[in-house]
C-alpha cells in the first residue's frame, strides 16, 4: 500500500537572498542627506553579502551556539579563555574588514561616521551580539587617543581592518579590540558607589582590586575600567596582558546567561592586582569613560533601528507569501494597517539614527555638538523603547512560525531589551535629557533651529511644536515628567526629519497618527486616510 506524500502549503519561503541596503530606500536616502553618497556603492556590496542564505546561517549559529569558558586547563592551571563557534569569527572577520569597528577614525573624511553608521544598521539585521565588543572599540577611540603612549602603542593595532582572535599581547596582534568594565554588583548606574580600588605602583602604573559585575566581552584586548583611586573615581586602560609579558590577572569568574544577546560574552570578574594605566587624571573617570558612553548609545539607536528594520522586512515578507482567509495576509485590511503603522516607526527611526550620525560627523559645529549632547540621549530612550513593541508585533504577523529559534523573529524580540538597558536604562536617558538642556541655554535654540524648517507643512506639527518650545521657555521639567517630555521632543524631532525629507504620504501619515492626539501607543490604528500602499511600497523593496 502506497501512503500519501505529506505536502507543506501556504508557508512563507525564507527572506534571504535579497540585498538589505537597497531593498531600504529610507536609509539609502538619509545616507545621502549626510554627506556619505561617497560610500553607497561599498554598502551596497555589503547588502548583498549580508543578504545570503549563507550570512542569515552565520547569525543563527553564533547564537545556537554560545561562547563558553574555558576557566582551567586539565591541571588546574588558570586560562580565562573564551571559545566561540566559528561563525562569531567569521562575523567579527567581516566587521573589522568593513571597518565598523573603527573606520571613521582610521580615515576620517565627511560623512565617515554616517556611513558607519548604515554599515552598523546593515549588519544588525545579520546578528548583533557581535556588535558589542565593535561599538565599545569604536567608543574607546577617542579617549585613548588624548594619551600619547597609547596612541604611540595601541591606536595603529586597534584602527587595523584586521579581526585577530589570537590571545596576545595587543602590540603583537594584527588587530584588536576594546571592551568596557563599569558596574559593579552594589548598583548600576550609580557609577560613584563603584568600591575597586586602584593603588599606584612603582612603575607608573597602578593596580586594581575588586571586581565587576557586569564585564563586556571579556575576550578584548583591553578595557575601560572604573575604580576608586587616590584622587577619587578614575578610568583606567587594563590590558589582558600586562607591560612585563604575563597574563593580567582579571579572572573571569563566569559568563553572564542572559535573555538575549547570547552570542556575545558578557562576565563577571575579579581583579586581584591587575595592572592599569590611568586615562586623564584621577577622580574624572566618569568624564572620561562617559565620552566612550556617548558613541556607545549612538550604537544603542542604530542597533535597535537595524533589529527594527529586520523585524519589519521579515513581517512583510511573511505577509507576502502567506494566505488567509482567500487572500493574501498582505492585502487583509487590519494587517495592512499594522504593516503600515510599523513601517512608520521604521522610517522614523532611520530618519533619526542617521541625523544623529550626522551631528557626529559636525565635531567643532558648536550648535551640531549641542545637538548631539541633547538627542543622543533622547533617542536612545524613545527609539529602544519603542524596539521591543515592535520586535512583539512583527512576531506576531508571523503567528507561532514567528515564535520558534528557527525563525530570526524570536531572537530579534529577545535582542531589542538590551539596548535600552545598556548604557543607561530609560530613567537615566531622561534624565541625561534634562541635564543637557540646563547645562547650557543654547542647547534648546539649536534644537528649535532644528525643528523650524517643518513648520507650516502640518497642522498638527504645528501645534506639538508650540507645546514643546511652550515647555522650552518655561524651564526645567520636573524629573517625574521627564519621560513624557523627552517623548515629545524625539517625536517632534522625527515629525520634522520626514516633513522635509519623507515622501509626503509618509510624513503627514507619521504626524497625524503619532501628534494628533488619537494615538494610543499600539500599532494598526492608523486612519483610513493613509496612504497605506505608498508606507508598504517602501518597506522591503526587493527587485
Amino acid at each position: 500500500m502506497t501512503w500519501p506524500t505529506h505536502t507543506v502549503t501556504n508557508q512563507a519561503p525564507p527572506l534571504q537572498d535579497y540585498n538589505l541596503f537597497t531593498a531600504d530606500p529610507a536609509l539609502r536616502e538619509a545616507l545621502e542627506r549626510a554627506d556619505a553618497a561617497w560610500a553607497a556603492a561599498g554598502l551596497v556590496r555589503q547588502g548583498e553579502d549580508l543578504g545570503t542564505a549563507a550570512s542569515f546561517a552565520q547569525g543563527h549559529l553564533a547564537n545556537q551556539y554560545p561562547p563558553r569558558l574555558r576557566g582551567f586547563d586539565a591541571r588546574g592551571h588558570r586560562l580565562d579563555e573564551i571559545d566561540f563557534h566559528p561563525a562569531w569569527h567569521a562575523l567579527m572577520a567581516d566587521i573589522a574588514r568593513r571597518g565598523l569597528h573603527t573606520g571613521p577614525w582610521a580615515q576620517p573624511r565627511p560623512g565617515a561616521h554616517a556611513a558607519r553608521a548604515a554599515g552598523f544598521i546593515l549588519q544588525t539585521q545579520i546578528e548583533a551580539g557581535s556588535m558589542c565588543p565593535t561599538t565599545m572599540t569604536y567608543g574607546a577611540i577617542p579617549a585613548l587617543a588624548r594619551d600619547a603612549g597609547l596612541m604611540r602603542e595601541a591606536l595603529p593595532v586597534l584602527l587595523s581592518p584586521e579581526y585577530d582572535p589570537r590571545d596576545l599581547p595587543l602590540t603583537q596582534k594584527r588587530g584588536g579590540l576594546i571592551g568596557m568594565g563599569m558596574t559593579e554588583k552594589q548598583g548600576g548606574s550609580d557609577l560613584r558607589s563603584n568600591a575597586t580600588r586602584a593603588e599606584p605602583d612603582a612603575i607608573g602604573g597602578y593596580r586594581l582590586t575588586g571586581h565587576k559585575w557586569f564585564f563586556s566581552a571579556p575576550q578584548c584586548d583591553a578595557h575601560l575600567v572604573l575604580a576608586q583611586a587616590p584622587g577619587g573615581l578614575s578610568c583606567f586602560f587594563v590590558p589582558r596582558w600586562a607591560p612585563d609579558g604575563s597574563r593580567n590577572p582579571v579572572l573571569i569568574q563566569r559568563l553572564k546567561d542572559k535573555l538575549g544577546n547570547r552570542s556575545n560574552a558578557s562576565s563577571e570578574v575579579e581583579f586581584q592586582g591587575a595592572w592599569g594605566h590611568l586615562l586623564g587624571e584621577e577622580g574624572r573617570g566618569i568624564p572620561t569613560i562617559l565620552e566612550m558612553g556617548t558613541y556607545t548609545r549612538l550604537d544603542c539607536v542604530l542597533g535597535t533601528t537595524g533589529l527594527m528594520r529586520q523585524a519589519l522586512s521579515q513581517a512583510v515578507h511573511y505577509a507576502r507569501h502567506r494566505r488567509a482567509f482567500g487572500a493574501a495576509l498582505i492585502d487583509q485590511p487590519m494587517m495592512r494597517n499594522v504593516l503600515a503603522d510599523m513601517a512608520l516607526d521604521v522610517e522614523a527611526a532611520i530618519a533619526l539614527a542617521m541625523r544623529l550620525a550626522q551631528a557626529f560627523d559636525a565635531q567643532h559645529d558648536e550648535a551640531e555638538s549641542l545637538l548631539r549632547r541633547l538627542l543622543t540621549p533622547a533617542a536612545k530612550f524613545r527609539v529602544c523603547k519603542r524596539g521591543a513593541e515592535l520586535a512583539a508585533e512583527a512576531m506576531e504577523v508571523l503567528g507561532g512560525n514567528g515564535y520558534v529559534e528557527d525563525d530570526v523573529q524570536a531572537r530579534i524580540y529577545r535582542e531589542m531589551p538590551v539596548n535600552s538597558i545598556w548604557e543607561g536604562s530609560g530613567n537615566v536617558m531622561c534624565l541625561d535629557v534634562l541635564r543637557a538642556l540646563g547645562k547650557n541655554q543654547r542647547t534648546a535654540q539649536a534644537l528649535m533651529a532644528e525643528l523650524e524648517p517643518a513648520q507650516g507643512r502640518n497642522a498638527s506639527f504645528d501645534a506639538h511644536l508650540r507645546r514643546l518650545s511652550a515647555a522650552l521657555r518655561e524651564g526645567q521639567t520636573p524629573p517625574g515628567q521627564a519621560r513624557v517630555f523627552t517623548h515629545d521632543l524625539v517625536l517632534a524631532v522625527q515629525a520634522a526629519l520626514l516633513l522635509r525629507h519623507a515622501p509626503e504620504p509618509v510624513a503627514q501619515a507619521f504626524c497625524a497618527s503619532r501628534l494628533g492626539g488619537a494615538w494610543g501607543g499600539g500599532f494598526g490604528t492608523l486612519s483610513p486616510t493613509v496612504d497605506g500602499d505608498a508606507l508598504l511600497g517602501r518597506a522591503l523593496v526587493l527587485s
